[in-house]
């Protein structure tokens, strides 16, 4: 389900006081196996996975011109239907601060090529009594990477 920041504080309150909440984030913008790695893995800690998406405008400023390759309707209707996901929302900053701050989460999983100690968003998260989790890093899975094998076999034809 995609929902707004708000909306999500509404639901949150109305789920049972012994659910436990998970929450990632991430541009998502193309699929791959290091994501559903890190999506399953973040749902088993819990009872509801809350999947934070940067907006267009968030990802072009952190990943340069010419990304997002898909808008974040399409990415967000993706990141909802997967198995998964319980709830998604699109942010517009560049860190999941704010959006943390809407769903106090019991735990924030992202992947291993991140460090707690280099996340701005770690002190909030514990600040609200929740727990940062960091997932093993998985070799060759990266939006970046998938983008530069197509741009490399589309140049070698």
């Amino acid at each position: 389900m995609i929902v707004t920041r708000e909306a999500f504080c509404d639901l949150r309150d109305s789920l049972d006081e012994t659910s436990r909440i998970v929450f990632t984030n991430g541009c998502f913008d193309l699929l791959h196996v290091g994501h559903m790695s890190l999506l399953n893995f973040a749902r088993s800690l819990g009872d509801a996975l809350v999947v934070g998406i940067n907006s267009d405008e968030s990802v072009r400023q952190l990943k340069g011109e010419g990304r997002p390759l898909l808008a974040a309707p399409q990415r967000a209707r993706m990141m909802a239907a997967l198995p998964a996901v319980s709830f998604v929302i699109v942010f517009d900053e560049l860190d999941p601060v704010e959006t943390i701050k809407a769903v106090r989460p019991h735990f924030h999983v992202k992947g291993g090529d991140y460090s707690k100690e280099d996340m701005v968003e770690t002190e909030t998260v514990e600040r609200l009594g929740g727990e940062v989790i960091i997932t093993p890093y998985l070799s060759g899975s990266s939006t970046t990477q998938l983008i530069d094998l197509v741009r490399s076999r589309i140049s070698d034809q």
